[in-house]
């Protein structure tokens, strides 16, 4: 049967690949390499990049996977997301059934972790359950973007036996939850921090995390929100693409007056 490693690879930068992926890699023969568009090739490459450095033989090859885009300001999010799934997996299931041989060993190399905000799993879920393809598959945890931004700004997420919530910019429109203390904030290409009220929260963003273009801030949210914004928008202009991630936490009472 065919065999699938859905290997997280980190945020960008080699050294965060770990000995277990290093190990997975040199198991798989095909790697399926998602191609998103002329302005995300870098992506790709890193992909490639990584495979080269750790894979310790030449028995493997490259797979392009074009991947459709998903319907932008959808009425119907779940809708439209659910499409684009089956999108995905209809260009995936094809890629498998051409690429892989039956006894094969084939690796997905998925940006950050596979838990965080990624549907690979849930696309493989969905090939498993229709059947059009037979394969079974390991999932290899890597250094998430979430895990990124606490190591760069020297912080933990949560403070003293409080949670933290890990949500999405679609999520956050409606303002900061008002039961949370901190919250990490995924996918939020809309600036969202930027349209909330901002009293009383600071920011630790990044973006680039772990690789040579990193940036970072943190501050208030009222005195950086548009510095954000505007650092953000030149940071993609230059580069044609941009990964970003932030945390939103309460200031403690008393605390609003303190130096950043």
């Amino acid at each position: 049967m065919r065999r699938i490693l859905v290997i997280g690879i980190g945020t960008g930068n080699p050294a965060h690949v770990t000995m277990e992926a290093v190990e997975a890699l040199n198991q798989a023969q095909v790697f399926f390499i998602p191609r998103k568009g002329p302005q995300k090739e870098t992506l790709a490459h890193v992909r490639e990049d990584i495979c080269k450095r750790y894979i310790r033989h030449d028995a493997y090859r490259f797979v392009d996977v074009d991947i459709p885009a998903r319907a932008p300001n959808p009425s119907d999010y779940t809708a439209t997301v659910a499409d684009w799934h089956a999108r995905i997996e209809e260009a995936y299931a094809g890629a498998f059934l051409r690429e892989l041989a039956e006894d094969g060993c084939g690796a997905m190399l998925v940006w950050g972790d596979p838990a965080f905000y990624d549907s690979t799993l849930r696309i493989l879920d969905r090939m498993q359950a229709r059947g059009s393809v037979m394969f079974e598959h390991e999932v290899i945890a890597g250094i998430s973007s979430v895990q990124m931004l606490a190591a760069r700004h020297r912080i933990a997420l949560n403070r003293i036996g409080e949670p933290v919530l890990l949500t999405t910019g679609r999520k956050l429109r409606d303002g900061f939850p008002a039961d949370a203390d901190s919250v990490v904030v995924m996918l939020d290409g809309e600036q969202t921090f930027s349209r909330i009220d901002p009293q009383g929260l600071e920011i630790y963003w990044g973006a680039y995390l772990g690789m040579e273009e990193e940036i970072l801030m943190h501050g208030p949210l009222d005195l950086l929100a548009a510095r954000i914004c505007t650092a953000r928008e030149e940071a993609r202009r230059r580069h044609g693409w941009i990964m970003d991630i932030y945390l939103l936490r309460r200031i403690p009472a008393g605390m609003a007056d303190r130096a950043f």
